[in-house]
């Protein structure tokens, strides 16, 4: 009897063995699998061919019952192989087969796909197929019915757009506050807290005139204004007045609405007349000018302001919010930047002599 070597190193006989016997046990079951397969097919093929053998009767509408086996089949029709052995010359079209006949050969496999075109689908049947199962689609939810702020506080696009509208109310207080001379940090802390009917309420006012109750209540100060005119009209000695030159005012400037209305000038009064660049520039262009025409020669141009009384020599620039003008003041000439919101009234009067 032999024994193991335990010490010998590598596989024994045994594991040959073992080996041996899982191959061939493989190798069986292979072989059933395909014994399976193959007889599958065989009774497939002889299923097939018993169904092709078996003889069929069919009954066209045009013409008598007819009893054989299939020969073949195709897009015209079905031919069939007659019990005497004759083979038919023409295939029997399918439209010419019975419903009794479409339905025995819609078992055939190969018949299937040609024969089910014909066949008709009772009333009730198709109605059952052609059912449709109406669901209603997935909807949204409608919101809760509420203010259209609650709606727009909802969410944060909402919110961004009530903090722009809140901002732009703002800033139209402001740009109402220079327009009708109002004070910029009142309108725009009313508009803050009362947005849209603050600023509504501040542009329904009349424009605010700077001095105005002061000069209702004590009267215009002649004495001021005789002190700035001669402080802008002060005389030329003779020998030092240039030949052919302009001369210099003598008179104080002291004009007033109706000392202009009397002389046959014309008076512009802010609230009446908007003071801004088109307006001097459609009024009075002969005035913007180095050399002034033969028409406004012999005019005076005053402007009457918050600071005082301005004549004017000329006007050398403007812009769209303030007006330089040209005043001569002692021997020599004084630009002066006056803003608009600051002129209240412009005389426009002829020269005296």
């Amino acid at each position: 009897m032999l024994k193991p070597d335990v010490n010998r190193s590598g596989p024994g006989p045994l594991f040959f063995v073992c080996q041996s016997g899982f191959v061939m046990e493989k190798f069986v079951v292979h072989k059933f699998y395909r014994f399976c397969v193959v007889m599958a097919i065989c009774g497939l093929w002889a299923a097939t061919a018993a169904a092709q053998s078996s003889p069929i009767t069919l009954h066209p509408k045009n013409g008598t019952a007819v009893t054989g086996t299939i020969l073949d089949m195709g897009e015209q029709g079905i031919r069939l192989q007659l019990a005497d052995g004759t083979y038919m010359d023409n295939p029997i079209p399918w439209g010419l087969l019975s419903q009794d006949d479409l339905k025995l050969l819609h078992n055939n496999q190969k018949a299937a796909p040609f024969v089910e075109p014909f066949i008709q689908i009772p009333r009730a049947e198709k109605l059952e197929r052609t059912q449709v199962d109406i669901k209603d689609p997935p909807r949204l939810t409608r919101p809760a019915p509420g203010s259209v702020f609650a709606a727009l506080a909802g969410s944060s696009v909402g919110l961004v757009m009530l903090l722009l509208v809140y901002l732009g109310n703002i800033y139209a207080g402001y740009e109402i506050a220079l327009f009708r001379a109002q004070p910029p940090a009142l309108v725009c802390g009313i508009a803050a807290v009362a947005p849209v009917l603050g600023p509504v309420i501040f542009l329904a006012l009349p424009t605010r005139m700077r001095g105005e109750e002061a000069e209702a209540q004590a009267g215009p100060d002649e004495n001021l204004e005789a002190a700035i005119a001669a402080e802008q009209a002060v005389p030329l000695p003779a020998a030092a007045a240039p030949k052919g030159g302009r001369r210099a005012p003598t008179q104080p400037v002291a004009v007033t609405a109706a000392a202009a209305a009397a002389s046959g000038g014309k008076t512009f009064v802010r609230g009446q007349f908007t003071f801004n660049r088109r307006f001097f520039e459609t009024q009075m262009p002969g005035f913007f000018g180095v050399v002034r025409p033969e028409a406004d020669k012999q005019t005076d141009l005053t402007f009457k302001t918050a600071r005082g009384t301005f004549l004017v020599n000329r006007i050398s620039r403007i812009s769209p919010n303030d007006i330089h003008i040209q005043v001569i003041k002692g021997h020599a000439s004084e630009e002066i930047i006056i803003p608009f919101l600051e002129i209240q009234e412009v005389y426009m009067t002829p020269k005296e002599g």
